[in-house]
C-alpha cells in the first residue's frame, strides 16, 4: 500500500529527503553506470572560477547543463559529467594582490613572482565548498571528485601541445599591434574581451590648431597671414604623442581666413558649417584636394619628440579619413590608434609611446610625467589653451570599452605581443559554424557568424604571472631563433632539468643550451581563454593519455553557456578545434540570456537588488527555481528580469497542483485499499470513460512533444508543454473524475479511473524528471512497485506512437474546454457564482464538426457551467443581434473619399449578410453610382448585441450564451450548493478524514432552512452527513454565505 501523503507538505523540505536518498543510494553513479554500454553522449562543461559565490546566471546555465544530460541518460546514452575549475588569470591574481597588499605589476615583481603565484594557488579554490553545496542543492548531478583544474600539470601540458600544433602550422607570431590595454592590470587584452564591457562615458571633445610650416605648391598669400591645420580629437592625452596629420585623398579641403584676423585655417569644406554659423564669418582663400596636401609640414603640438622623429610632423594621405565629424583632418598618434599605426608605419614614421605599464606618462613628457594618461586630459587642455592652440572645447557622451575585471577604462596602444593568426581562417570558421545546431538559431546564424566573418588575429599573451606559460624559448642573441616546446618530456630532454610544475616561477628558471646557444623563455603567460578553448583535449591530458577516448568522442554533442560566450568560450573553442581538426568542438549548443534584477538592472551586491539564491531554494524548493528559469525566455538567449514572486507562482500554480493530484490518488487508493497491478506501468487499453481515453491521449501527445522538444534542445517548449499538461490533469481530468473515486462501489469505472491516474502520474514523472527532479522522485518512489527501477532517474524515457494520440478526441475536448472557459468568463462578468444553477446555455458555431464535438460533451458542459440544459445551433441569431462597422485601417487607404458612403452601406448590413461573411463568403455591395465592390470578413468589425436575458461571449468559431434569469427553484438549489461548499470547508478545517461520516446541526435564516428542506438528500450525500438537524441557538462554527450569516456544529458519527 502507498505511504500516506501530506497535502500541505513543504516541497522545499521534502527535497532534502530526496538529496539524502540520492546520496545514500548513490543514484547519480548508478544512472551513469547502468548506461556504460550505451553510446557515449559527450558534454563539455565550461569551467567557472571558484573565486566568488555562484549567482543566478550560474544557476541558469547549470540547470540547462543538468536537464539535457539527465534526458540523454534516460534515452540510453552514456553521459559523463565532470566539473572543471578555471584556475588561472586575472580573477585569481586580483584576489592575491588584495591579500598581499600589492598594487600593480612592479609591486608583484618586487614581492617575488614565486610568493605571488603560491598565494594565487592557495586562493584558487576559495569557494569550492560553497559551489558544491549550491550545485547539489539545485539538484544538478555532476562529478566533482574527478573534475579537472586548469592549473593541473597534466592540463597545462596539453595546453603546450595545442600551442605547438598552432606553432607548427605557422599560426603563432609576435608583432606590434594596436590592442586594448588594461593599465590597471598592466596587460593587453584580446579584442573580444574588450567588447564585453562597454559603458557610456563623458569625454572631452577638442579642436586644436597646428601651425603650417609649408603650403601647397602655387599658393600665394600675404606674409601677414599665418596658416594652421585644424584637427579634432576626443583623446587629448594622445596629443603629446602626435607625429602626423592625415587627410582623405579625394576630400575637398579649403583654406579660410578667420573673420578679420590674420589667421587662416585648413579644414574639409564639408565641415565648415560645423565651425562657422554664417558664411560672413570667414573668407575662402583656396581649395584643394586632399592628395595635393601630401607631405606638407607643420609645427609639432608639443616639442617632446621633434628631434627624435625628423621625418614626422607632416600631412599623410589615406582613404580612411571621412567628413562625418571633426575637421576632416585626423591627428595621428601611431602608438594609440590602429589606423594611425598602419599609416605612419607605411610612411616610415616610427611610433613613440611615452606611457609606462601603469598607463602613466614617463619623463619623456615632463609636463605630465607621473600622471595617468586619462587623468591628464584636463591639464593638457589647459596647457593648449594657455599656448593659444585650443580652438574649441566641449564634452561628448559615447560608448567606451572598460576592463571587465577592474571596471576601469581601457586604452588602445601598440603592444608587442604573441598572436594566433585567425584572419586567414574566416571561411573555415564559418564552415565549422554551419555544422552546429544553435538554440536559438539566430545566435549562430547571425551574431556568431557575423563575429567569425570579421574575426581578428587573437592576442594570446598576457604580461601577467599566474597562468600557463607560453612555451617558447628564445635565443638571447637572436630573437628570431625560437624553440617551441610541446611537452614536459621535450623540455626535460632539451634542458636536462627535471620538470615538476609548469608555472612561471619554475619554468622561467629553466634554460636551454643548444649548439652553443642560450635560450630563455619569453616572459608572458597565455590568455586564460586559450586554456578554456583547449579544455576538450586538456581535461583528458590529450594526447599524452586517453588518446583513443578523446578522438572517438570528439566533437562534443552538447555545451551550454551565456550569450556573452559568443565572443568568449564558444569562440575560442571553434578557433582552436578548426585550426587543429577542421571541425567544430561541439555540435549542439543552448545559449542562455542574462539574468537581471527585477528592476531590469544588473544584479548587484552593493544595490542588494536580488534575493539570495539559497534562500529562494530553501523557501520554495529547487524545482520551483529550475522551472522558473527553464520556462523563461532566458533559455533562448533573451534577458530575464528575475523575481522571487515568479518562483513562488511556479510553486503555487504548477508544483502544488501536481502534488495535490498525487495526494488525491494516494488518499483515495488508501481508503479503497487499491493496489496497482503488476502491469500498471503499461498504458490502460481503451478504457470506457471518455475522460480516461482523453488524458491518456493527452499524455501520448505530451510524450511526443517532449521528445521532439528535447531532441531539438528547445527547453522552454518542453517546460511549457508539461506545465500545460499539469493544468489539464488537475483542473480538468481529476476535477471532472472526482466522483468516480468518491463513490462507494468498486466497479470497473472506478478501477479504470485508478489505473489511468496511476499510469499518468507515473509516466508524467518520467517525462518531467529532467526538469523537476525532486518532486518527481518523491512521487515516483511512493508509486513504484518492487520490480520497477529504484529511482525515476534510473528509468527509460517514455515513448509514444502517433496512434496512441487520438487527435480527434484531443480536439473535441479542447473545444469543450474553450466553451466552458467562455461560460465561466460570462459568470464572472455577471457576478454569478458557479454554485448558482442556471436554466440553460446556448452554444452556436457555423462549423458542423464543432457542433458535433460540443453535442457529444454536452453533459460535461452542463455540469461545468451548472446549467440544466445545453442547446446548440448553427448561427448566433437567437443569441445576439449582429451589426457591422467598417475596418477603417483596411478600407481607409483603399477607398479614401468614398469611405463615408461605404461605411453607411456596411452599417446597414443585416444578420443574414453578416453571417454570410462570417462563413467565409464574399458579399457584393453597390455604391450610388452603380460601382460594385466585393466585401470580405476582414473588411468589417462585427459587433454582438446580446438578446434580453442572455449574456454572450465569442472566441473564434464558438459563441456561448448564458440565460441569466433566475427562478425560486434555481435560487434554492444555489443555496444548497453554497451549504455543501461551506460544510466541506469545515470538514477540512476540523481535519476530518475523507471517509468520516458526520452529524450536522445548523442555525440560520430562512434561506438555509429552505435549502436543507428542499435539497437535504443532495447536501447529505455530498458531505457524508448522516443527519441535518436545525438548532435552537447559534452553533459553534459561523460562516457567511451570499452576505448572510449561518452557523453549524459538526460531529463525527
Amino acid at each position: 500500500m502507498f505511504e500516506a501523503v501530506e497535502s500541505s507538505a513543504s516541497l522545499a523540505q521534502l527535497e532534502q529527503q530526496v538529496l539524502d536518498f540520492w546520496e545514500s543510494e548513490d543514484i547519480f553513479a548508478k544512472s551513469i553506470e547502468q548506461r556504460r554500454d550505451g553510446k557515449a553522449y559527450v558534454f563539455y562543461d565550461g569551467p567557472p572560477f571558484a573565486t566568488g559565490l555562484p549567482h543566478y546566471g550560474h544557476l541558469l546555465a547549470g540547470t540547462i547543463k543538468d536537464v539535457v544530460p539527465r534526458y540523454q541518460t534516460m534515452r540510453g546514452r552514456y553521459v559523463e559529467r565532470t566539473f572543471g575549475w578555471d584556475c588561472h588569470g586575472l580573477p585569481i591574481e586580483s584576489l592575491a594582490q588584495s591579500a598581499l597588499g600589492l598594487a600593480g605589476a612592479p609591486a608583484i615583481k618586487a614581492c617575488g613572482v614565486e610568493r605571488f603565484n603560491e598565494q594565487c594557488r592557495s586562493m584558487v579554490l576559495t569557494y569550492v565548498k560553497e559551489w558544491e553545496t549550491t550545485v547539489k542543492r539545485l539538484g544538478r548531478w555532476v562529478d566533482f571528485e574527478n573534475g579537472y583544474k586548469t592549473m593541473d600539470p597534466t592540463f597545462m601540458e596539453s595546453i603546450w601541445w595545442v600551442f605547438k600544433q598552432l606553432w607548427n602550422q605557422g599560426r603563432i607570431y609576435k608583432a606590434h599591434r594596436i590592442m586594448p590595454y588594461s593599465w590597471k592590470l598592466n596587460t593587453p587584452l584580446s579584442n573580444f574581451e574588450a567588447n564585453s564591457n562597454y559603458q557610456d562615458v563623458q569625454d572631452p571633445s577638442v579642436t586644436i590648431r597646428m601651425k603650417m610650416l609649408s603650403l601647397p605648391e602655387g599658393l600665394s598669400l600675404p606674409d601677414e597671414i599665418t596658416c594652421y591645420l585644424l584637427v579634432w580629437t576626443t583623446t587629448p592625452w594622445t596629443l603629446p604623442s602626435n607625429l602626423a596629420a592625415c587627410v582623405g585623398p579625394d576630400i575637398d579641403y579649403c583654406l579660410v581666413q578667420d573673420g578679420d584676423s590674420q589667421v587662416a585655417y585648413l579644414m574639409a569644406k564639408a565641415r565648415l558649417d560645423a565651425y562657422y554659423k554664417e558664411k560672413s564669418e570667414y573668407k575662402l582663400l583656396a581649395e584643394f584636394k586632399g592628395s595635393e596636401l601630401a607631405d606638407l609640414k607643420y609645427e609639432p603640438i608639443f616639442d617632446y619628440f621633434e628631434q627624435e622623429r625628423p621625418n614626422a610632423f607632416r600631412i599623410l594621405v589615406d582613404k580612411f579619413v571621412s567628413t562625418e565629424d571633426g575637421t576632416g583632418i585626423v591627428h595621428m598618434a601611431p602608438a594609440y590608434g590602429e589606423d594611425d599605426y598602419r599609416i605612419c608605419s607605411a610612411n616610415g614614421i616610427e611610433l613613440v609611446d611615452p606611457l609606462d605599464e601603469d598607463g602613466k606618462f614617463t619623463a619623456e613628457v615632463p609636463d605630465f610625467a607621473g600622471q595617468l594618461c586619462k587623468d591628464a586630459d584636463k591639464e593638457i587642455i589647459r596647457l593648449l589653451k594657455d599656448r593659444g592652440k585650443l580652438i574649441h572645447h566641449s564634452t561628448i557622451v559615447h560608448s567606451y570599452p572598460f576592463c571587465e575585471r577592474t571596471d576601469t577604462p581601457l586604452i588602445y596602444r601598440a603592444i608587442e605581443a604573441w598572436y594566433v593568426r585567425v584572419e586567414d581562417m574566416r571561411e573555415r570558421l564559418l564552415k565549422s559554424n554551419a555544422q552546429i545546431r544553435w538554440m536559438p538559431e539566430y545566435v549562430g546564424e547571425k551574431r556568431f557568424a557575423n563575429w567569425l566573418a570579421e574575426a581578428k588575429d587573437w592576442n594570446i599573451s598576457r604580461n601577467r604571472f599566474w597562468g600557463s606559460c607560453i612555451p617558447l624559448w628564445i635565443n638571447v642573441e637572436d630573437e628570431n631563433d625560437i624553440i617551441c616546446v610541446g611537452s614536459v618530456a621535450e623540455l626535460e630532454e632539451l634542458s636536462g632539468c627535471k620538470v615538476h610544475d609548469l608555472h612561471k616561477q619554475f619554468v622561467d628558471r629553466i634554460e636551454i643550451r643548444r649548439d652553443g646557444k642560450l635560450y630563455r623563455r619569453t616572459p608572458e603567460v597565455l590568455d586564460c581563454w586559450f586554456e578554456s578553448g583547449s579544455m576538450p583535449y586538456a581535461q583528458h591530458h590529450y594526447p599524452f593519455a586517453n588518446k583513443e577516448k578523446v578522438e572517438n568522442s570528439f566533437p562534443a554533442e552538447f555545451i551550454a553557456e551565456g550569450l556573452d560566450q559568443t565572443r568568449g568560450w564558444f569562440y575560442t573553442l571553434i578557433v582552436i578545434s578548426t585550426a587543429l581538426f577542421d571541425q567544430p568542438a561541439f555540435t549542439n549548443v543552448v545559449v542562455n540570456g542574462l539574468v537581471l534584477a527585477e528592476d531590469g538592472r544588473k544584479m548587484s551586491k552593493r544595490l542588494q537588488n536580488y534575493p539570495d539564491p539559497m534562500e529562494v531554494i530553501n523557501s520554495y524548493g529547487a524545482d520551483a527555481l529550475r522551472l522558473c528559469l527553464l520556462g523563461s525566455p532566458a533559455v533562448r538567449a533573451e534577458d530575464l528580469r528575475f523575481s522571487e514572486a515568479a518562483v513562488r507562482e511556479i510553486m503555487r500554480t504548477v508544483l502544488l497542483p501536481l502534488w495535490n493530484a498525487y495526494s488525491f490518488l494516494v488518499t483515495y487508493a488508501r481508503v479503497d485499499r487499491w493496489q496497482p497491478s503488476s502491469d500498471a506501468d503499461i498504458a490502460p487499453q481503451k478504457p470506457a470513460h471518455v475522460l480516461d481515453r482523453w488524458i491518456l491521449s493527452r499524455l501520448a501527445a505530451l510524450t511526443i512533444d517532449m521528445r521532439q522538444a528535447m531532441d531539438n534542445y528547445d527547453l522552454q517548449k518542453g517546460a511549457t508543454r508539461f506545465t500545460a499538461f499539469i493544468e489539464d490533469l488537475t483542473n480538468w481530468y481529476i476535477r471532472r473524475s472526482r466522483r468516480r473515486f468518491w463513490k462507494s462501489s468498486s466497479d470497473s469505472d472506478k478501477q479504470e479511473a485508478y489505473q489511468t491516474l496511476y499510469y499518468v502520474l507515473l509516466t508524467f514523472c518520467k517525462l518531467a524528471c529532467p526538469f523537476i527532479p525532486f518532486i518527481t522522485e518523491n512521487i515516483y518512489r511512493n508509486l513504484r512497485s518492487e520490480q520497477m527501477p529504484q529511482s525515476v532517474h534510473l528509468c527509460d524515457y517514455p515513448d509514444a506512437r502517433a496512434e496512441d494520440c487520438d487527435e480527434a478526441l484531443n480536439l473535441c475536448m479542447s473545444r469543450t474546454m474553450r466553451a466552458v472557459s467562455l461560460g465561466r468568463f460570462l459568470r464572472s462578468q455577471t457576478s454569478l457564482k458557479i454554485r448558482q444553477p442556471l436554466a440553460r446555455t446556448l452554444l452556436a458555431s457555423a462549423d458542423a464538426a464543432v457542433r458535433r464535438d460540443l453535442e457529444s460533451m454536452s453533459d460535461i458542459i452542463a455540469d461545468e457551467l451548472n446549467v440544466k440544459e445545453v442547446l446548440l445551433q448553427a448561427d448566433e441569431q437567437a443569441l445576439v443581434e449582429l451589426s457591422a462597422l467598417p475596418n477603417l485601417k483596411k478600407l481607409g487607404p483603399k477607398y479614401g473619399r468614398r469611405l463615408k458612403e461605404l461605411s453607411a452601406l456596411i452599417s446597414a448590413l443585416d444578420n443574414a449578410q453578416i453571417t454570410k461573411l462570417m462563413n467565409g463568403e464574399e458579399l457584393s455591395l453597390q455604391f450610388n453610382d452603380g460601382e460594385s465592390i466585393a466585401l470580405s470578413l476582414d473588411d468589417i468589425l462585427v459587433r454582438r448585441q446580446e438578446r434580453e436575458g442572455l449574456t454572450v461571449a465569442n472566441e473564434e468559431d464558438i459563441t456561448v450564451a448564458l440565460d441569466t434569469r433566475l427562478n425560486e427553484a434555481l435560487i434554492t438549489e444555489g443555496w444548497a450548493r453554497e451549504l455543501v461548499s461551506k460544510l466541506q470547508g469545515l470538514r477540512k478545517e476540523l481535519q476530518f478524514e475523507v471517509t468520516d461520516r458526520i452529524h450536522v446541526e445548523f442555525f440560520g435564516p430562512e434561506e438555509v432552512h429552505n435549502a436543507i428542506e428542499d435539497q437535504g438528500g443532495y447536501i447529505a450525500s455530498e458531505t457524508l452527513a448522516l443527519s441535518l438537524k436545525p438548532s435552537r441557538k447559534p452553533c459553534l462554527h459561523e460562516v457567511e454565505m451570499n452576505g448572510i450569516k449561518a452557523s453549524f456544529n459538526l460531529e463525527k458519527a
